[in-house]
């Protein structure tokens, strides 16, 4: 029983511990980029490409539950939770990949030639331009102007 206590104790301060780091300012932050305020050009060529979108969802989220419920029906015992743990991390895996692979959307890579005579690439979701536009590049944003 005192080893239960000690426990509970033990995780309640942890997480009093680990609440006091949190920052209660959820004022945006202004953060400096290297690249200059905007970039002048113009569009030597677009290539459409293929970007999958790799943040986690409900595909994850589901595959983790729907494998967790298949491991939970293995076995016995402390046999039972191993394979509810597997499950439940490999549905969510999978779940992960499937989702990946079906949010894949088209985005364009414009190559931009800049007054310096430097180049530039961006990839950006949506495009209304032309090879040989006239083009500001503000960030990572290729616009005509």
């Amino acid at each position: 029983m005192k080893n239960h206590q000690y426990v509970s104790a033990s995780l309640l301060a942890l997480s009093v511990l680990i609440g006091g780091c949190a920052n209660p300012d959820s004022r945006p932050v202004a953060v400096q980029s290297a690249q200059p305020a905007a970039n002048y050009g113009v569009i030597e060529g677009i290539e459409v490409v293929r970007v999958a979108n790799d943040q986690i969802g409900a595909g994850t989220v589901i595959g983790g539950i729907v494998g967790g419920v298949l491991g939970h029906q293995v076995g016995g015992g402390s046999g039972r939770d191993v394979a509810t743990v597997a499950g439940a991390v490999g549905g969510a895996v999978i779940g992960h990949q499937i989702e990946k692979s079906n949010s894949q959307q088209d985005a364009y890579r414009i190559r931009v030639r800049l007054e310096d005579g430097s180049v530039l690439t961006v990839t950006q979701a949506i495009s209304d331009l032309r090879v040989g536009d006239r083009v500001r590049v503000n960030n990572n944003q290729v616009v005509r102007y």
